[in-house]
């Protein structure tokens, strides 16, 4: 029984650690935000380049590798054709690379924010002095140089 409660025990650390819960945080959050990119790629931005491509629909944008010609995916689909859809993949890729500029601001905007209220760093205590007389640099503390065998004055 003391087995159980230690491996559930080392279980219970690993979840509770602040990284897992973090990453969690941070899929959940990041699957929400997909939605909202894929609307803005499919409602917004492939419309525009639909528009800026005579009409085109990237969605309709495929191969029937059955080697028909097809009005639209979808009548490909009915007719049980196979189909290579590379209209949809550039649209993934659209979602990706606007994904990623969207969280390429917002970390850079946190980043700002957080240098901004960062407290600046205390300078460090030196830790070396230089020999009055030989200039090689010694311990602190030191009170004769080994170097050159002088004194070295408080």
């Amino acid at each position: 029984m003391a087995k159980k409660n230690g491996f559930f025990g080392e279980f219970k650390k690993f979840i509770t650690r602040g990284n897992v819960i973090d990453l969690a945080v941070g899929v959940i959050v990041g699957g929400a935000f997909q939605k909202i990119v894929n609307s803005l790629v499919d409602d917004i931005v492939m419309p525009v380049i639909s528009l800026a491509t005579k009409g085109l629909d990237f969605a309709n944008w495929f191969i029937a590798l059955d080697g028909e010609k097809y009005a639209t995916l979808e009548a490909a689909k009915e007719a049980g054709a196979a189909t290579l859809n590379f209209g949809n993949f550039i649209s993934a890729i659209l979602n990706f690379l606007i994904m990623a500029f969207i969280i390429f601001l917002l970390v850079k905007g946190i980043n700002s924010v957080v240098e901004k209220t960062k407290k600046p760093e205390a300078p460090e205590a030196p830790k070396t002095k230089k020999c009055p007389y030989c200039k090689t640099e010694i311990d602190i503390e030191a009170s004769r140089c080994p170097h050159c065998t002088s004194e070295i004055a408080e």
